[in-house]
């Protein structure tokens, strides 16, 4: 199972940004696939950001994020989706996505990270 992650960039305080990350290479649905994203800021621990179940499409958000960010996905395209709002610099990080089969503390499969840097 490969995820790619897309969409990180620099941004402003204030803005906004959408990453996208797209799972190939499975032999099942995509909607099997409860999807995750964390973050991570060099010399510190990976942090949970947010995550969609399967197939009910339930989501959760880190306390740090509520309210200001968005999980969606859409099975047709194998995507998931992370629309983030109002980001300030404490958002900077490099942000990965994970799958795995159940909801799990500790994701299976695992993309590459995207680096988003919000700016001051």
């Amino acid at each position: 199972v490969q995820l790619q992650a897309f969409g990180g960039g620099l941004v402003q305080a204030g803005g906004s940004l959408r990453l996208s990350c797209r799972v190939s290479g499975s032999g099942r649905t995509f909607s099997e696939y409860t999807m995750y994203w964390y973050r991570q800021v060099p010399g510190k621990e990976r942090e949970f950001v947010a995550g969609i179940i399967r197939r009910d499409d339930r989501t959760y958000f880190a306390d740090s994020v509520k309210g200001r960010f968005a999980i969606s996905r859409d099975n047709a395209r194998n995507t998931v989706y992370l629309q983030m709002n109002v980001l300030n610099p404490e958002d900077t990080a490099v942000y990965y996505c994970a799958a795995d089969l159940a909801p799990s503390d500790n994701p299976t499969y695992w993309g590459k990270g995207t680096l988003v840097t919000v700016s001051s």
